[in-house]
């Protein structure tokens, strides 16, 4: 059975200004490619499908627009996909009448029955070759509060979670046939961008799951979403998040993105191959370093020329500020005209200053000169002195508020 695991679509993100709907667009089509030449059987969908509970009409549009093709094109593929923490779990399910029909699961919700106990059979789905069930599939979506078994925090209720789901498969199982989890969590042991607001934790400081959760008889693997750099788990080669498609931030320009295959064969994983993907548009950081503002125009002015498309570099300038620029972003518009780049963002920085801060009373306040104070502040922000023409229009301001 040859499988692909992917993860965090982000359908409908915007990089900043600009969407990016045309980008998500062409990984679908290179999946669907991918997914016929490799001869696919299933396809797991691991978490935040959309970057919006409440996705735009077009962003669901390119949404089912991509189940209806691919599962037409290839009419024994199957499809499992759980929601992500930016997904709303009732909407993503609430065509599953329909999809269905198109061997497509989707698990957004933890289901209870009229006596409050959670349906540990929902989230068990059988993974089917020639019409039999070669393997079986754990999709559980990201959980929130109340959605798993009582526990004294989140880590130890999402492992009791897997627990519970594994004893209720075992009484179901044949013992040749192979398990494989999926989950929509970040797990313990996993990089994660420090720069990056995109890769937010779940819940703050008991969010990470340990990957000995999906340490079990039969599973082979464990199909993670949330992070989107595609890594394995504390070093487990059976552990892995496949990563976004797309680049989400200028903090991950240097990731690589694309998909798992996996192969199994006689209740083992044979094979586990990484299938990159080049994303159409690249992000471009100037310079590697902050620099001055002078010295970034001298940067520009190196890029090529030509016109702006929708597969035009997206560009993160790092900018020193040393003191008060108010035309500066009229001056960098000026020197991006005619460059084949795109301007998403303006990255400022100020000296770091050594000096400590110091405690004062009030009645040293108040025999601060305002001047002197107001010096004090620029120095820490800028990391130089006020320039002179400064100095004396706020002084000028100073004798009128004291006249």
């Amino acid at each position: 059975m040859m499988i692909i695991h992917t993860a965090d679509w982000h359908i409908g993100q915007h990089f900043f200004d600009y969407d990016r709907i045309e980008e998500h667009t062409m990984f679908f089509e290179w999946l669907k490619k991918t997914i016929k030449e490799r001869q696919v059987d299933v396809l797991l969908v691991a978490g935040d499908v959309f970057d919006s509970p409440n996705p735009s009409a077009e962003s669901q549009r390119a949404y089912y627009h991509f189940l209806r093709e691919v599962t037409t094109e290839n009419p024994e593929l199957q499809i499992v996909i759980i929601a992500g923490n930016h997904d709303s779990a009732a909407r993503l399910e609430a065509p599953n009448p329909l999809l269905e029909k198109m061997n497509i699961t989707v698990r957004g919700v933890v289901k209870r029955n009229t006596s409050g106990e959670i349906d540990f059979n929902y989230l068990l789905a059988p993974l089917k070759k020639d019409g039999e069930t070669y393997a079986w599939c754990m999709p559980v979506p990201y959980l929130r509060q109340g959605d798993y078994p009582d526990a004294e925090n989140y880590s130890k209720g999402v492992a009791l979670m897997y627990d519970a789901l594994y004893n209720e498969l075992e009484k179901i199982k044949k013992p040749a046939q192979a398990v494989i989890v999926m989950g929509h969590l970040q797990a313990t042991g996993s990089e994660i961008s420090e720069n990056d607001r995109s890769e937010r934790t779940i819940i703050g400081g008991l969010e990470s799951v340990s990957p000995e959760a999906f340490d079990k008889k039969d599973l082979v693997y464990t199909a993670l979403g949330h992070l989107h750099k595609a890594q394995r788990v504390s070093g487990r080669e059976n552990v892995r998040y496949a990563g976004s498609p797309l680049p989400m931030s200028f903090a991950e320009k240097n990731y690589k993105q694309g998909v798992n295959l996996i192969e199994l064969e006689n209740n083992e994983l044979k094979r586990l191959e990484r299938i990159e993907f080049e994303p159409p548009v690249s992000l471009l950081s100037l310079p590697e370093e902050p620099k001055p503002l002078t010295e970034i125009l001298a940067e520009i002015a190196n890029l090529p020329d030509g016109e702006i498309n929708s597969k035009s570099p997206f560009l993160e300038l790092k900018i020193l500020i040393t003191e008060p620029e108010p035309s500066m972003r009229h001056q960098i518009e000026n020197a991006l005209r005619g460059k084949a780049v795109r301007l998403a963002r303006l990255a400022s920085f100020t000296p770091k200053s050594e000096r400590a801060a110091k405690t004062i009373t009030y009645e040293e306040l108040k025999t601060i000169d305002p001047l002197e104070m107001a010096e004090d502040v620029f120095k820490n922000k800028y990391g130089s002195d006020m320039p002179e023409n400064m100095k004396q229009l706020l002084q000028n301001v100073i004798k009128e508020v004291e006249l």
